[in-house]
Formats: C-alpha cells, structure tokens, sequence
C-alpha cells in the first residue's frame, strides 16, 4: 500500500509523533494506520521505559481552579528547553485539569485517570517522551477542596502556591500566595512551630550570651531569650513575616485588616528535592573527542 502525505498527516495528528516515526510505523505496518497506532504506542513506552531513570528535575508547576478548589502539579523534564516547549506545556496543562476534575489527590490515581483525546495520564505522557526525547514525570500535586476562600500563584511557571483563608477577598488571597511563593515561610503560625525547635533555639541564644548576661535575674534573662526566639519564629512563620505586598505590615496585620484568617498553605517549587547531576561539559566535549 502507498504510504500517502496525507496518512503521514493523520498519524501524525493522532500520535503526535514526529514525522518520519509515523512514516516508519507505516510502511512496518503495511499502511494499517491502526497497526501503526499500536506500534507507536509500543515504541513510544520502550522510549519512556528506557529513559525512566534520568534524572528529570527542570520542567513547570501549573494550577487548575474551580470554586470548589483548586490543584497545583509538577511536571518534571530533563531540561529546561523542554520545559517550555509547547507540547510539554499543554501536556502539563491538561494534566492540572485532568487532576481538578477527577478530584483525584495523590500522583498514582492522576497518572491513571482519563486523559483528553483518549487514553489515560500515564499513555499520554509515555507519548510524550517519545516525541521530546526526554524523560518527562508527573511528580507531585497539592491539592486544596474547601469551601473557604482559595488563593492560587504561579511565578514563572517555577513556584507554585495555595493558599486557604477564612474570610478576607480574592485579591488578599492572591497576595498572600504572591508572599508565600516570595518568601518560603515553613510555618503557618507560631502554633505549628516544632516545640523541639524552639527549645534548641533557646538553647542557642542562652549559648551565645555573655557570662555578664546570664547573671542577669531570671526574668529579665527569659524575657531576652524568648525575644530572640521569637523574632526568629517570626521569620519563618507566614503570618509572623513583613508581607511582601506591604512592608508596613505583617501578614497577621494584613489579614486581621480584613477579617481574614489563614487556614493553611501549599508551595511546590520545580525540582526542590531533586539531587541534579551538574554536567562537565568540556570533560563531555574531551570525551568525545577521544581525548579523554
């Protein structure tokens, strides 16, 4: 059978793999555009398989919304030129989507629910590393479903937050994720602080004070420790922090401001946990050359 532009064209559309895969998937399959399909399918999961174990640790954070909640997912690639490439980033897209609406809450059932165009998560993205020539992972989602009010950010398509308030408006919830995602805050308040950490840090500030100091009486000497404990859970502590949007103030200050309380908060940044393996390139290049 003659392997027609306009087969190639379809396969193509079908697949979404390159031109001369569809070509060869054809002309093995004697113009059988089904059989083709499974071919590609087949080869496409070999490619994946084979590519599984490279470290992937670029890529972006997409969120989906509703008035129910909202998602943040990241979708890892090997290098940042494919994370910005158009099929990687509608692939992501969908996937954010795919996991909102399935209201699915952990990466092992968004990989295997439905994806649109047929197919599940997992199919769609073995398809696309045999189009990218990457490794390409759907590593991890946060997920907020409430019926409070849900501020979502993404910066640069690197950083992504949620944020849940009690009360307050959509545009103080953006800020307060514009804030989370700027300044990192480990803690929400005070309260959710490790005890453990704060005895070591009194322990710290005892240790760092003069013998002049420590013959100070004991209240005033508490009132000097827990200062500096304090200041630094302060820093680390979301409503504790300066707000970013406003220097004037804290987030407390902020919210209190409103009316609003803070109920919690999601950030997931790309590749935060990933240990990336740092190329030599002129060792590569000396390599393959044969000079080294």
């Amino acid at each position: 059978m003659e392997i027609t532009a306009g087969l190639v064209k379809e396969l193509r559309e079908r697949s979404g793999a390159g031109m001369m895969e569809c070509k060869k998937a054809l002309t093995e399959n004697a113009g059988d555009i089904e059989a083709a399909m499974e071919h590609l399918r087949k080869t496409g999961l070999a490619k994946a398989d084979k590519k599984a174990g490279r470290v992937a640790a670029e890529g972006r954070i997409v969120i989906a919304q509703n008035g129910a909640g909202a998602v943040l997912v990241e979708v890892n690639s090997e290098t940042d030129f494919v994370g910005k490439d158009e099929n990687f980033v509608k692939f992501a897209g969908n996937v954010a989507q795919v996991a909102l609406d399935a209201g699915v809450s952990d990466v092992e059932a968004l990989k295997a629910a439905a994806y649109p165009g047929g197919g599940t998560v997992e199919e769609a993205r073995q398809a696309l590393v045999a189009k990218v020539g990457e490794n390409v992972q759907v590593r991890r989602l946060a997920v907020v479903k409430s019926d409070n009010r849900v501020g979502g950010y993404v910066h640069g398509g690197r950083i992504g937050v949620l944020v849940e308030l009690k009360g307050g408006s959509d545009e103080l919830a953006r800020g307060i994720a514009m804030h989370v995602a700027a300044m990192n805050p480990q803690y929400l308040n005070a309260d959710k602080v490790p005890t453990e950490f704060v005895a070591k840090e009194k322990d710290i500030a005892l240790g760092q004070m003069t013998d002049k100091e420590k013959a100070k009486p004991a209240d005033i000497l508490e009132k000097i420790v827990s200062g500096k404990v304090n200041k630094i859970v302060s820093e680390i502590t979301l409503t504790g922090q300066v707000y970013a949007l406003d220097s004037n103030v804290t987030v407390e200050a902020a919210l209190k401001k409103e009316g609003a309380e803070a109920l919690g908060f999601q950030r997931l940044a790309v590749g935060e946990g990933i240990e990336k393996k740092e190329d030599d390139f002129a060792a590569e290049v000396m390599k393959q050359a044969g000079l080294a």
